[in-house]
């Protein structure tokens, strides 16, 4: 089995993926990111030795990412989760923040948490948005994640957030946010 960028498994019977099954594309995307993570000495060891979850959740950021032209801000991947929500940790490259702070389909509105100095959420999207968020330390800390329902696309997406993901802390998985993605 190939898989491509375009291509994120979908059936209930996913099987873990290997480095060598990814298309040359989807490794290079990935090459250097993955380095150090949980003490992987290559990016194919730590891709190869991710639960299935974690493989899945990583390429559905990897691709809205690079559909978004903000993969390259990514420079090092610290942490990934997909099961209880589906994101990174990660290390960016020193541009991220202006890079976010320009454009217009990101704001800053209702992007922070308590525990976080701030971040930037994804307009346009009712599901499915991206939320990055950052953690003043040194070096910061950054974080993107899927938000199931976007608080600042509508009343109504505002409104499922609130109830779902803040009042309910409904973390969606993986499969959950491919589906809303490709909807």
């Amino acid at each position: 089995m190939n898989v491509n960028s375009e291509v994120v498994e979908t059936a209930s019977d996913v099987g873990p993926l290997r480095w060598i099954e990814l298309s040359g594309d989807l490794r290079e995307a990935l090459t250097g990111k993955l380095l150090g993570l949980w003490g992987a000495r290559t990016d194919e060891e730590a891709f190869d030795a991710l639960a299935i979850d974690k493989q899945q959740a990583l390429l559905l950021i990897l691709t809205r990412l690079r559909e978004k032209n903000l993969w390259q801000g990514v420079r090092q991947i610290t942490n990934i989760y997909g099961d209880s929500g589906v994101g990174i940790e990660f290390t960016p490259w020193p541009m991220i923040e202006s890079t976010l702070s320009r454009r217009k389909d990101f704001t800053r509105r209702l992007a922070s948490h308590k525990d976080t100095s701030g971040g930037f959420y994804e307009r346009g999207r009712a599901e499915a948005a991206l939320h990055f968020l950052y953690v003043d330390e040194n070096p910061r800390k950054w974080y993107v994640h899927f938000d199931l329902y976007s608080p600042v696309y509508s009343a109504g997406s505002a409104f499922r957030h609130l109830r779902h993901e803040f009042i309910g802390d409904a973390k969606p998985d993986w499969r959950t946010i491919q589906q809303r993605l490709k909807a």
